[in-house]
């Protein structure tokens, strides 16, 4: 073959590797059109040769690129071989404006020689080498270290078939299980059959068989797998598998905080989906932080997402009448909860992050308030001075009650009830220990803040960026960041306002909406004692025992395929 004339390079050689790759191939659909392919290790570059200067060309960066393969085309007597690359850049989308991964395929003939298995070499090598410079071009966030999965990644898929509006197995099969193929990814498709299967499966499953527990649904179905990998005597071993996530349900919370943590534009619905199939075809991990959370009742259970009382409990659980609009479901759960408002009765109280002691208020920093005297702050419940109100012994008596009694009634029937509770055995075997806390029964320690309002709207903690595909929470927030972030918005708040702020959020600008109800504060553990005897708190958008509840976040416990 001769040397490409537009190209006079001596350096290279066609269908050789001197620094680059380069060859000449033709189209796989006409054998008449060629084309000229240089593989560097940042990019593919494919230019139509013509008899004219120049020609039409075409770059792909690597970092796009999910796969490649080489195979013999179906006409036995076609002496050629073929070898395909899959790409997923960023496109303008059709019919809207902005970015979206959109998928690209570039097929190539290789006919060097009349020998059909040296054809199918040459392919096999270029093949080889897409892949090879393609896995070290996966996009990674700068400062952040990345482990990388096992090639070939044996993948367990957990897919909930009733999470959504009930398509998730549809778009599993419409827009993930060809990505998976392209990139060589082998998995095992388990349907999850009712409530806790995931949980019950992990927790028995033989993981060494596992290179990866990836979960096809909202939420919920992850929150079932990590609980169940915490349960394991090898918890320790079995929480460093990487967990991975595509979105099939209506919050998708953490795939739109993982896309979003990648740096990447913004994306929604199927187009998020496409994204973190693409996230999981590059295979790179990084660090999951779980927060422990312990019920009054004595259960103990890990949490990835949030925590959540009052208003955001309420919509979330309120809206499972509306699943059937996907999304839209916390929406209208929003609007019917703004008609008829609550205003909740408790205590809260939290441990600081010592790094940043200021406190958000509006959106506004100022510094933190004073800490409470001694005789406030070192108990929760709180100890009634003699110059306490009436309606605050009522409170305090209903906590009180509580507290001893370690549970109280609730109207839901979503209630988890098969936590395992926690025994003093547990937590020196089974179970990280959870050092910044003490006893449910016990005061918190004099370095926590305790909450001065006790009339609450909502109190949100939460450990991700986003707490819906549209709700931006915490716009700096990672997955790994070892913090817990705790919104709480006091009594006294206007529907109006309370609905600017949810609208808001869609874009991350609540915090600058300037409502001085709304509070902020990076914490590392915290206390919540609700004291009106009706009401819901979720985990993970999981409705638990109401009651007191109490929090630690351990940083990096799991294991997250990310980018």
């Amino acid at each position: 073959m001769e040397k490409d004339a537009s190209d006079p390079d001596p350096s290279r050689q066609r269908n050789g590797f001197v620094g680059v790759l380069y060859g000449e191939f033709s189209d796989t659909l006409n054998d008449s059109v060629r084309y000229s392919v240089r593989l560097t290790e940042s990019a593919l570059t494919i230019r139509r040769m013509s008899s004219s200067p120049g020609g039409s060309q075409v770059v792909f960066n690597l970092a796009d690129c999910v796969g490649c393969r080489a195979y013999r085309g179906p006409d036995s007597a076609d002496h050629g071989a073929y070898f395909t690359a899959y790409f997923y850049p960023f496109k303008r989308r059709w019919m809207s404006a902005g970015l979206a991964r959109q998928r690209v395929e570039q097929c190539f003939r290789v006919a060097l020689v009349q020998e059909p298995l040296v054809n199918l070499r040459e392919a096999e090598r270029w093949a080889r080498a897409i892949r090879d410079a393609s896995a070290l071009q996966a996009p990674r966030r700068d400062g952040v270290t990345y482990a990388e999965l096992r090639r070939p990644c044996r993948t367990m898929i957990l897919v909930n078939p009733h999470s959504g509006r009930g398509q998730a197995l549809q778009l599993f099969t419409d827009h993930v299980q060809g990505m998976l193929t392209e990139a060589s990814v082998p998995y095992t498709l388990v349907i999850t059959e009712h409530q806790n299967h995931a949980r019950e499966l992990v927790r028995k499953a033989d993981l060494s068989q596992w290179d990866a527990l990836v979960i096809m649904s909202g939420d919920g179905l992850l929150f079932e797998v990590i609980n169940g990998l915490m349960e394991r005597e090898d918890w320790q071993q079995a929480i460093q598998t990487p967990l991975g996530i595509l979105p099939g349900g209506s919050g998708n919370a953490l795939a739109a905080s993982v896309h979003h943590c990648s740096q990447s534009p913004p994306a929604w619905n199927e187009e998020l989906l496409l994204c973190c199939g693409f996230t999981l075809c590059k295979g790179l991990v990084g660090s999951l932080d779980l927060v422990s959370v312990h019920l009054a009742t004595g259960q103990r259970l890990f949490s990835f997402l949030s925590l959540a009382w009052g208003f955001v409990a309420d919509v979330d659980i309120e809206s499972e009448r509306y699943r059937h609009v996907g999304a839209l479901r916390f929406l209208m759960g929003t609007l019917v909860r703004l008609a008829t408002l609550r205003v909740y009765q408790g205590r809260l109280a939290y441990l600081p992050v010592k790094e940043a002691p200021t406190l958000q208020r509006g959106g506004v920093n100022r510094p933190s308030s004073t800490p409470q005297q001694p005789s406030l702050c070192s108990s929760l419940p709180c100890r009634l001075g003699p110059n306490t109100s009436p309606k605050q012994s009522a409170r305090h008596s209903r906590i009180s009650t509580n507290l001893n009694q370690h549970s109280i009634s609730n109207s839901s029937n979503n209630v988890l009830t098969n936590m395992r509770p926690e025994t003093p055995s547990d937590r020196k075997t089974t179970s990280p220990v959870d050092s910044l806390l003490p006893g449910l029964d016990q005061p918190v320690p004099e370095s926590w803040t305790v909450v001065k309002e006790e009339d609450f709207v909502l109190v949100l903690a939460i450990y991700q960026s986003h707490l819906a595909e549209d709700l931006w929470m915490v716009p700096g927030a990672t997955a790994d960041d070892g913090l817990i972030h705790l919104f709480y918005v006091t009594a006294g708040i206007s529907r109006p306002a309370l609905l600017r702020l949810f609208l808001a959020m869609e874009k991350g600008a609540h915090l600058a909406c300037g409502c001085p109800h709304l509070v902020y504060e990076k914490v590392r553990a915290l206390r919540l004692e609700p004291a009106s005897p009706q009401g819901v708190i979720t985990v993970d958008g999981e409705v638990v025992d109401y009651g007191p509840v109490q929090a630690q976040v351990h940083p990096g416990l799991a294991r997250l395929i990310c980018g």
